[in-house]
């Protein structure tokens, strides 16, 4: 068994950064978890201190149920995967994969089993007397990763693994990863930047900010009820736009128009002494050409005139840009936060771009004016002041949480001793891979 609990793990680093800050996450033996943030919110780090690279300052891990914080990488019975390949160019395929097993003195005809086996399931067979140079960067990912499968270790870790490899390879390899960590059921924790790795891959996803867990759930459960307007904004492509509201006369009103109060909001709104202002928040995929709405959904949403300044067309959806501007806008740190980290220099909420995805059947025009709908039902409500979700109800009702049943203890890892460094890459792969 390979559970992996983390349990008030803070990381200092001795300049007195905070790096992380109180991360507590149980991980499932066999589970698929993705790390995902902006940079620099301590994903990484999160990852590191799993693998015994970074000390912690505080708080306790445990794998298989034992506590490892003193334990050196190689007695944790993982195996990592880096962003780079750190592939010994001088090694074939089939030396780069066997050459941890072959350190250890495994026996040979051994090392040459699992060597052949990763190399089936990789699809690598038949590149396994290739050296790296005369491999396309997938395939070399794809030797990193047979070299962590050859250990069988109980964890797997990966820190960015795909982020070297062009958009086309990127997504075959996505796919051959999450195929491969099904196939072998070994807990895999996986960090990226990249939110649509995060959704299509993980099991379930931690996003972080600046140290500090934000939420974790299913893919489905941060899509669909963000806790905060940060989540809310950063998962999504493309992202949610956010609009100024107000309370007014039992509605909310914003630009694009008056939407009725639902009972919980109402409830929300008394009960935390919400001022006035809100941040509404409504991702691309609820908006439609009015046209194209039936008369039964039209009565759940409003429909509103715009000029549409920018329209892309990728086939199966049109995406239109417009602006709309308001009478009052709401000044959020939240917001401004939001748009830092997520590279953008604006952000919904301040008259900027909004984005529609409509039905590729929609008959509307760039540089005319268009009638759109846009969902009621599907509205988000933030409070400026603390970015919490409005519209989710209280937290204690929610379903995201980061609770698992314990799990029984792994037997003990089996040594390993180090590796020289490899010339292409740090000293610190070499005491896990």
């Amino acid at each position: 068994m390979a559970e992996i609990v983390l349990e008030h793990i803070t990381k200092r680093f001795p300049d007195g950064s905070l790096a992380v800050n109180d991360f507590n996450l149980d991980i499932r033996d066999g589970e698929f978890v993705i790390l995902v943030g902006p940079s620099g919110c301590g994903k990484s780090t999160t990852l590191n201190m799993i693998a015994g690279l970074e000390d912690i300052t505080s708080g306790e891990l445990l794998i298989g149920g034992q506590v490892v914080n003193s334990k050196s990488p190689k007695d944790r019975d993982i195996a990592m995967v880096f962003q780079s390949y750190a592939l010994y160019p001088h090694m074939t395929v089939r030396e780069n994969m066997g050459f941890a097993l072959k350190l250890a003195k495994t026996p040979k005809d051994v090392i040459n089993q699992k060597v052949e086996e990763a190399a089936r399931i990789l699809d690598l067979s038949q590149y396994l007397d290739r050296k790296p140079a005369n491999l396309s960067g997938g395939q070399r990912q794809r030797v990193a990763m047979g070299r962590a499968i050859v250990r069988d270790p109980a964890v797997f870790l990966m820190d960015e693994p795909l982020s070297n490899l062009d958009a086309k390879l990127r997504v075959q390899t996505r796919t051959e990863i999450s195929r491969l960590q099904r196939r072998l059921g070994t807990t895999t924790v996986y960090v990226t930047h990249d939110q649509v790795e995060a959704l299509t891959l993980g099991d379930r996803v931690v996003v972080m900010r600046s140290g500090l867990l934000q939420q974790v759930g299913s893919p489905k459960q941060l899509y669909d009820t963000p806790e905060n307007l940060f989540v809310a904004g950063f998962i999504g492509s493309p992202a949610m736009n956010f609009l100024s509201g107000t309370i007014e006369d039992n509605k909310l009103r914003t630009s694009l128009g008056d939407f009725p109060l639902t009972d919980r909001l109402r409830h929300e709104l008394t009960q935390e002494n919400t001022g006035r202002q809100v941040i509404v928040g409504v991702r691309p995929e609820n908006f439609e050409d009015a046209a194209l709405v039936s008369a039964d959904n039209r009565p759940h949403g409003i429909t509103f005139k715009s000029n549409i300044d920018v329209l892309e067309s990728i086939g199966s959806d049109v995406f239109v840009y417009f602006t709309h501007g308001r009478e009052s806008g709401v000044n959020s740190a939240e917001l401004e936060e939001l748009a830092a980290d997520a590279g953008r220099g604006e952000t919904g909420g301040g008259g900027d771009t909004i984005v529609a995805r409509l039905d590729a059947a929609s008959r509307i025009r760039e540089g005319s004016e268009a009638d759109l709908w846009v969902d009621g039902r599907a509205l988000h409500v933030f409070d400026p002041a603390s970015g919490r979700n409005l519209s989710l109800g209280n937290a204690e009702e929610r379903t995201a949480t980061s609770t698992a049943p314990a799990a029984p203890a792994a037997p003990a890892p089996e040594e390993a001793a180090p590796e020289e460094a490899a010339p292409d890459t740090s000293t610190r792969t070499d005491n896990i891979t």
